[in-house]
């Protein structure tokens, strides 16, 4: 079990002395998803509990948030959220509970995004098979409701920051921007993803490890002709990703990116 891993577990698992937050999350209470969005009329809102049905029958259980503003009559930009090790799993709902859940919770009438919320069931985000379905379940959302296809967003913390990096360099054309949150990449990749808006986050006090590991990626960006953003909370350790969600200005920053 890597580090990840046992933060995760920390996060879940953790008393009072050890993670306060884990005990002030909101409440989030998944609709059960009715009906698809139909042309013309107004979708569902709120957040949704939905199914992927894979092509071999196996179904997945994905979280779905769908503004209020959203009238069906025009299209919407929408963030995939990657969760950490902790929210791993096949109920649907955990990961819905870290990250920008409840940062989308607190100001749920107004938030302007559609946030979707694969779940993975490897906590380390290394199975192939999750990844594949990130962009399954993408496909699914993209056919069902009216997304802006040149203002979708990756985002996710801890392992799934790892995803961030993994599946900006495998699909590099899919995304208007990416911030990926103590996530570690690869360096070798950097070419591939260096025209793609980015911020990442990193706790100053992480393990040096990660945080040498973003120092790395970001230098890389920068070698390959890209332009990232890059900001460290000197104060945080690894679980620093809710001061990054609930900044008004990151959020302001995501919504002016546009895929070329």
């Amino acid at each position: 079990m890597n580090r990840r891993s046992l933060v995760g577990m920390v996060v879940c698992l953790g008393g009072l002395l050890l993670v306060p937050a884990c005990n002030s999350k909101p409440d989030i209470e998944l609709h059960e998803q009715n009906s698809v969005q139909q042309p013309g009329k107004e979708p569902e809102h709120g957040f949704l509990g939905c199914v992927y049905k894979a092509p071999d029958g196996q179904e997945y259980k994905y979280a779905l948030f769908v503004p209020y503003s959203d009238k069906g009559d025009k299209p919407f930009p929408l963030i995939v959220f990657l969760h950490g090790s902790g929210e791993a799993g096949k109920d649907g709902k955990k990961e819905t509970t870290v990250g920008i859940g409840p940062a989308v919770k607190k100001q749920e009438q107004t938030f302007p995004f559609l946030v979707l919320f694969p779940q993975s069931r490897d906590p380390d985000w290394e199975d192939a098979d999750d990844k594949n379905r990130v962009i399954a379940e993408l496909d699914e959302v993209e056919k069902e409701y009216k997304i802006d296809p040149k203002r979708v967003y990756l985002t996710g913390l801890s392992s799934g920051g790892d995803a961030v990096w993994a599946l900006a360099a495998e699909y590099p054309d899919r995304w208007a921007a990416i911030i990926p949150i103590v996530g570690e990449g690869n360096p070798a990749d950097a070419a591939k993803i260096k025209d793609i808006p980015c911020w990442a986050f990193e706790g100053g006090r992480d393990d040096k490890e990660t945080v040498d590991s973003n120092h790395a990626m970001i230098q890389a960006l920068k070698d390959a002709g890209g332009d990232p953003k890059y900001t460290e909370f000197p104060d945080l350790n690894h679980m620093c990703w809710d001061r990054a969600y609930n900044d008004p200005q990151v959020m302001d920053w995501l919504g002016q990116q546009h895929r070329k």
